[in-house]
């Protein structure tokens, strides 16, 4: 069976997660980042970093990369935002697209996830859009390009790219695009090679997930990006299990265009993402598949009283020249925002780099003892990745699951496999409670 992004088999792996979302990150007022995490300027971050989430004792949670829970200092600026919504008072002068008529707290200046984000993946903020989600993103890229409607050349993906879009691209293939799945090889990676040869001078589209959901397979994004330039195609890139997770680079990858959303290692809510273009590529080579009025840089109308007569059309207007202007319609979720610019300045000051490295112990002990219950590791042993899975035939039925939530215990099950996903509040002990729970 196919694995599912969202899938809530049997009702436990899923609805556990969502269950304990709200006790991690809910309900936590007054607390506050220091400006470095230790509180003192250039030392390195200590992990794990429990005191910075609201875990309840005794509740063990290796289960992020389903749903990451949000740390204190992003609930706290969405309380925070929050109130200036409810109260009517004054607003502060500027505010800006999205910044609602609420009160002076909702239009006070905050962090910028859009700018924090081309940071951490060394882009230009224009040439980040916001999307809902990765969905959307993928979905705007396949679009943009043209592919849904002129079903010329080919696509290629792979089997370990995430399932939502696979099914996106085999539809597509059902009206008549060409799309060529390269599958997993024995060892449960994509094979460079076996890439290779599905991609000719007709491949217009090669889209893959950097990381891939299932099981951390890893791929070298600068080798399917040099593989894929070569024939003239361009590369989309599914980031969300790398963004925030591990560090990533669009330009050393030389990706043209990647998407994820921020509920899983970006450590803020579900409805709101990013969308990267590179910059030569907007209008250029991309479309907009969809318009509306967050996309202009101007706009005027000329039928209201005291406006200009002058043109026929009731409405002139001008696009931005950058991603907004290619792929946002309109107004995202304020609240939203705010606690994302706070999980973004959080991931930032820990470091992406210290994050991956605090997991791999967690990760080490988990390879080592998980198999001696009968799993079999089916995460490439190099993946320096932020999940581990096992495969077990038949294991989401087995009782394990309920076992584990009995235990208090949280981690990712399917049909046929159980994945595990340290963050940066996890320590050994969690690995050992899971480990006693297993037994």
């Amino acid at each position: 069976m196919s694995p599912q992004r969202r899938d809530v088999l049997k009702g436990l792996g899923g609805v556990a997660a969502m269950a304990a979302f709200g006790k991690l990150g809910a309900q936590v007022t007054g607390v506050s980042t220091p400006a470095e995490p230790n509180g003192q300027p250039g030392q390195a971050p200590t992990f794990p970093r429990k005191a910075d989430f609201e875990i309840e004792a005794g509740y063990t949670y290796i289960n992020a990369a389903y749903t990451h829970p949000m740390p204190r200092v992003a609930t706290d600026a969405v309380q925070r935002y929050v109130d200036g919504r409810r109260a009517l008072r004054a607003p502060a002068t500027g505010g800006g697209r999205g910044g609602g008529g609420g009160g002076a707290a909702s239009n006070a200046p905050r962090a910028d996830p859009k700018a924090l984000f081309a940071e951490l993946i060394n882009a230009k903020p224009t040439e980040i859009a916001y999307v809902p989600n990765t969905s959307t993103g993928e979905n705007l890229v396949v679009n943009g390009l043209g592919l849904e409607r002129k079903f010329v050349g080919n696509v290629v993906t792979d089997g370990l790219h995430y399932d939502g879009a696979l099914v996106h691209l085999l539809e597509l293939k059902r009206q008549g695009l060409d799309v060529r799945v390269v599958r997993p090889n024995k060892e449960f990676r994509i094979a460079m090679s076996d890439l290779e040869k599905a991609i000719d001078k007709n491949t217009k589209l090669v889209e893959v997930s950097s990381t891939a959901m299932y099981n951390g397979f890893q791929h070298d994004l600068k080798a399917v990006c040099d593989v894929a330039h070569a024939n003239g195609a361009y590369v989309y890139a599914d980031i969300i299990h790398s963004a925030g997770a591990e560090p990533f680079d669009v330009r050393a990858s030389g990706v043209d265009f990647a998407a994820c959303s921020s509920f899983k290692w970006l450590m803020g809510d579900f409805g709101l993402g990013f969308l990267y273009a590179k910059e030569d590529l907007l209008e250029r080579v991309i479309a907009r598949s969809q318009i509306g009025y967050y996309q202009l840089s101007s706009m005027s109308g000329h039928f209201p009283p005291f406006d200009p007569r002058e043109a026929e059309a009731p409405v002139s207007w001008a696009f931005r020249k950058d991603a907004t202007g290619s792929f946002e319609i309109g107004t995202i979720g304020g609240s939203i925002a705010a606690g994302l610019g706070a999980s973004l300045g959080y991931v930032k000051q820990l470091g992406v780099a210290n994050i991956q490295a605090h997991r791999q112990p967690l990760l080490k002990k988990l390879r080592a003892e998980v198999p001696r219950f009968g799993f079999t590791p089916v995460t490439p042993p190099e993946s320096t990745a932020g999940v581990i899975t096992f495969a077990k035939e038949n294991v989401g039925s087995s009782g394990l699951p309920q076992k584990l939530q009995a235990a208090r215990v949280n981690v990712r099950f399917s049909t046929h496999w159980m994945r595990l996903s340290p963050s940066v509040y996890n320590d050994l002990a969690d690995v050992d409670r899971f480990l006693e729970a297993l037994s």
